[in-house]
């Protein structure tokens, strides 16, 4: 072997060594910069299903369904919240299974006919005739005024009061 051969084979041999010492000294500094991961709760999430009624200060009130990756500021944009709503003030109810239900107050100024659809008693038809009603006549001023509706008489009347209010 000749001394330029000897010459050019230590020569790559140094940069081997210096190659791999650098990959190790920056997989070494890389592996220490690296933030770790501490899982502090070991409990799934509960899963997301179910609705979220919405009222108050919100330009439709209502029942929403809860979506996984659904939030709820999410929610409320959907539900239109009002401009002088007080958002610092937000009251979530959350029932243990089981729990007696309390009964859910349709506001029959605001709803859409979909909604007033739930009440017992009201179809699609009975549900566009308020719809109707109140955009020739305006707000209802209270829930007796229902009985002016075409298609809704006493029993019909009985058998919803307890589920609606009017807004102010």
């Amino acid at each position: 072997m000749s001394r330029a051969d000897r010459i050019y084979l230590l020569v790559t041999v140094f940069l081997a060594i210096a190659a791999m010492t650098g990959g190790i000294m920056l997989a070494v500094q890389h592996s220490r910069s690296q933030p770790a991961e501490i899982v502090l709760c070991q409990v799934a999430p509960p899963e997301r299903s179910g609705q979220l009624y919405i009222v108050g200060a919100v330009a439709n009130p209502g029942i929403y369904p809860l979506r996984d990756g659904d939030t709820i500021w999410g929610l409320l944009l959907e539900a239109g919240v009002d401009s002088d709503a007080d958002l610092s003030e937000m009251e979530i109810h959350i029932p243990r299974k089981g729990e007696a239900e309390q009964a859910q107050r349709i506001d029959i100024n605001r709803a859409e006919s979909w909604l007033l659809e739930a009440l017992p008693g009201i179809g699609e038809v009975r549900a566009q005739a308020i719809v109707g009603y109140r955009s020739e006549h305006g707000p209802f001023r209270r829930i007796e005024d229902l009985l002016k509706v075409s298609g809704i008489g006493p029993a019909t009347f009985e058998g919803i009061k307890d589920y609606i209010t009017v807004s102010d």
